[in-house]
């Protein structure tokens, strides 16, 4: 097991900024304004050839009741119970507040390897704070511009030491930690397909070259307050990330592994998308760009519907979007605990989704509630059947049988007098299911046609509600030796 280093310290004093200059990349929301971060944050931190579990945490407030601030210091606080080294971060050059020496007393009681370091510490402006810094009882500060990266040597010093007594006290086998998504969890999409990949086989569908047991990224989107935290809180089965009755409490994009029937599923909770013209402050502006990119980084979206406000035109904006990068996508509506006549609820919304999302027909519909935990097991059913359909493949033999069905009852327009000659068919890749049609002139298509032969893919294949891409290319059967010559 890695170390975990936690950076705690008040709002506004440089902690997500260090966090993106240790892990290489500018993953935590970094604003002028005051209490941006509100989740904890996990990403692997490295320092030369050191490499350690890092924690990005809500800045700490003095606050006990109901409130955000008190939500969000219950999160420090867990981080710090957590972590094995904690970096009490201060700013040098407005020196120690009241704030700070809160923080500093509670940090005493609980008995952690504690460091003090001073940020923003570039320039003869912070030799003052560093001075006052002594007063907080933690000994010399640790002088940093996280900015700049000035001070490092220290961190790696602090940081090589905790780990060699680590790998004396901990074991071997531990759990997977929680890490924010990276590079190594981006996900396989656009698999292409080899040529003679299964074709000497029987059957309708050539086996699928994709890892069953392999982790599953599954991002959650949907508009603010629609209960994507609850969800994720209520699957994982504690209170891993902030929620409350405020809209818009989410702000990072934050990956939580999870483990379900032996399989790890990580759950990306997202920030809520408002409609593009509602968005003016820059902060939110960054929050939906990071909740957007955590589509691209999913296998699996799971667009998640207000019950008492479902199909709003962003949650079809939102599907639109999921559509478009070629991911799989399940609906589920939340809140089902408030609706009274679910019967004929249920109806309206599947007609609705139909009607609204021709596009992806057969899509996935789940109703849940995540404040109580009900239906969680019907939605991991229903994620796992959509991932098992974008990763279909079907035999060339089989495609171009059921194409010459397809032409037989329905034959392609004749356009400018010539009837077009539709030749040939092929799956060209998987993760989405992606199919190129040789024809005879392939700018002449209509997309009507186009369209009639996706919903027939979609219905006789068994693909419901993911996506399906069709490329018209120019071309012969490459199967028919002479065509060319008739």
């Amino acid at each position: 097991m890695s170390v975990t280093v936690a950076i705690v310290g008040r709002p506004n004093v440089g902690k997500s900024t260090l966090f993106n200059r240790l892990v290489g990349r500018k993953i935590a929301l970094v604003d002028d304004t005051p209490g941006v971060t509100r989740d904890r944050r996990e990403g692997q931190g490295r320092i030369g050839d050191l490499t350690f579990t890092l924690v990005d945490t809500a800045g700490y407030e003095d606050a006990n009741d109901d409130s955000l601030e008190a939500r969000m210091r219950a999160q420090t606080e867990m981080a710090i119970a957590e972590a094995d080294i904690i970096l009490f971060m201060i700013d040098a050059r407005a020196g120690v507040t009241p704030t700070d020496e809160h923080f500093a007393r509670l940090l005493r009681r609980a008995d952690k390897n504690i460091h003090l370091v001073a940020n923003k510490a570039e320039g003869k402006a912070a030799e003052p704070g560093l001075m006052e810094a002594y007063s907080l009882g933690f000994g010399e500060a640790i002088p940093l511009s996280a900015e700049h990266g000035l001070g490092l040597a220290d961190l790696y010093a602090i940081v090589s030491e905790a780990v060699e007594t680590q790998e004396e006290k901990k074991a071997e086998a531990a759990a997977p930690k929680e890490t924010d998504y990276d590079m190594a969890h981006r996900p396989v999409v656009d698999v292409d397909v080899l040529e003679d990949e299964g074709e000497d086989q029987t059957g309708d569908t050539a086996p699928m070259r994709w890892d069953p047991n392999r982790y599953l990224n599954v991002a959650i989107i949907g508009r603010p307050n629609s209960g994507k935290s609850t969800l994720i809180n209520r699957m994982v089965g504690e209170e891993r990330l902030l929620t409350g009755p405020e809209a818009g409490i989410t702000r990072d994009s934050i990956m939580v592994p999870w483990e379900w029937e032996g399989r790890v599923i990580n759950l990306v909770d997202t920030a809520g998308i408002r409609r593009k013209s509602r968005v003016q402050h820059k902060l939110e502006k960054l929050s939906v760009s990071d909740s957007l990119r955590s589509i691209q980084y999913a296998e699996v979206v799971v667009l998640l519907l207000d019950a008492t406000i479902p199909f709003e035109k962003q949650d079809l904006q939102l599907a639109d979007l999921v559509e478009r990068e070629g991911r799989a996508m399940v609906i589920a509506v939340n809140k089902w605990d408030l609706i009274e006549n679910k019967n004929a609820k249920i109806l309206e919304l599947r007609e609705t989704c139909e009607r609204m999302l021709p596009q992806l027909r057969g899509i996935p519909l789940v109703t849940l509630s995540g404040l109580q935990g009900r239906n969680i097991d019907k939605l991991m059913k229903a994620i796992f059947d959509i991932e098992r359909v974008w990763n279909v493949r079907i035999r060339t033999a089989k495609l171009n049988r059921w194409l010459a069905d397809m032409i037989e009852h329905h034959p392609p327009p004749a356009i400018s007098g010539r009837r077009l000659k539709i030749r040939y068919m092929t799956q060209a890749k998987t993760r989405p299911p992606s199919f190129i049609i040789f024809c005879s002139r392939p700018e002449a298509l209509p997309k009507a046609y186009q369209r009639y032969l996706i919903h027939g893919l979609r219905q006789d294949f068994g693909l419901p509600g993911t996506t399906i891409r069709l490329w018209v290319r120019g071309g012969k059967n490459p199967y028919v030796k002479d065509e060319g010559a008739r």
